[in-house]
């Protein structure tokens, strides 16, 4: 079914006495927004859209926990999932732009002691150009059955030659976050907050589990809707550890656009797709119209060139999309496995019509 014609049918399905807790201007998207959280079984989600001229409309629906009261407010904050990357990613650019990091230079010149003697004949071969461009070699860990006792060992191990072609890679982002903590002295965390969270005021936003969000932290929720666990990510990962509000990755959504808090050169590169990340698909299929960037995917459609990122935990799922030229985006963050099923309806409720190949790649996949 299209789209939109599916918003429309679930706006009409949708009992007139749903509580409404927005202005009258966004009163129909977020009814049509609790029809589609309600036919895809999706128990809470945030989201904030911004508009050419910058205005914003931010949106809260469902609860943080099905079965338990409190619900989704604009400061429940969600597992960002892989949406952690592109921050990172950002944050590598900033340290790259003061010539703490070299993008082209090999890892292993930056002296991370290697538990495993492979490894430094691994890093040898791979920079963080090709980290944050996934063109690595290195495998996804869902690739072996091991994964989890090969990385606590720390052994590296190459699937494909680097950058030889584009494959996904969170490995890599553990890599270079190793690499980027040694080099630099402090953890994640402290980056984060010095590079990202502190400068765009991403005031709800922490890479590790902070007690200030007790009573905040939503629960995940698999595909029909039961509770799981509520995890405390101990350890920063800056490949899925992230936690966060929509507002607040909204702010560094539009700030990675504009290229703020990044040289001009720095920004271009970040847009610009080259080499074997210059698209991530044969010829005919979706991923034939993207592309990737610096620590994010882009798309060419009708509309202009566009950022975009999903995030999968498995049990949150979350999506963004902004227009590089106009600022346009839609960020959404929900705590459930069903959550990018709802992407094509809300990003056509609130982008309009357009080839939005990233979500046919994702279905590819």
């Amino acid at each position: 079914m299209r789209p939109a014609l599916l918003l429309w049918l679930l706006l009409l399905a949708l009992p007139a006495r749903a509580q409404l807790r927005v202005s009258p201007a966004a009163t129909v998207q977020l009814r049509l927004l609790l029809a589609l959280t309600e036919h895809y079984r999706i128990p809470g989600l945030q989201l904030v859209y911004t508009a050419p001229d910058g205005r914003t409309t931010t949106l809260s629906q469902g609860v943080q926990c099905r079965g338990e009261q409190p619900a989704v407010d604009d400061h429940t904050v969600f597992q960002a999932a892989s949406l952690s990357k592109p921050v990172f990613a950002y944050l590598v650019l900033r340290l790259v732009d003061r010539g703490v990091l070299d993008l082209d230079a090999p890892l292993a010149r930056y002296g991370l002691p290697h538990k495993h003697p492979q490894n430094q004949l691994v890093a040898a071969r791979i920079t963080a150009r090709m980290v944050l461009r996934h063109t690595s070699g290195l495998p996804h860990w869902a690739e072996y059955a091991d994964h989890v006792t090969r990385w606590q060992q720390n052994v590296l191990t190459l699937k494909y030659p680097p950058d030889s072609l584009w494959h996904y890679s969170g490995e890599g982002y553990a890599y270079l976050q190793q690499v980027v903590e040694h080099l630099t002295g402090k953890d994640l965390q402290q980056l984060a907050r010095e590079e990202v969270f502190g400068p765009l005021g991403m005031a709800d936003s922490s890479f590790g589990w902070d007690a200030r969000f007790t009573g905040r932290l939503c629960a995940g929720h698999d595909s029909t809707g039961t509770p799981t666990l509520r995890r405390r990510f101990r350890e920063p990962s800056a490949a899925f550890s992230l936690v966060s509000t929509a507002t607040d990755y909204s702010r560094f959504v539009r700030a990675l656009a504009q290229g703020t808090g990044l040289r001009p050169a720095t920004h271009q590169l970040l847009l610009t797709a080259s080499g074997p990340a210059a698209r991530c698909g044969p010829p005919g299929s979706a991923g034939a119209h993207l592309g990737w960037g610096l620590g994010v995917g882009l798309q060419e459609s009708s509309r202009g060139r566009a950022l975009w990122h999903w995030g999968d935990n498995v049990d949150f799922r979350n999506f963004f999309l902004v227009f590089a030229d106009t600022g346009e985006s839609v960020v959404f963050l929900t705590n459930s496995e069903n959550g990018l099923r709802a992407a094509p309806p809300i990003l056509n409720l609130f982008l309009g019509p357009d080839e939005y190949w990233a979500l046919q790649w994702l279905q590819e996949r």
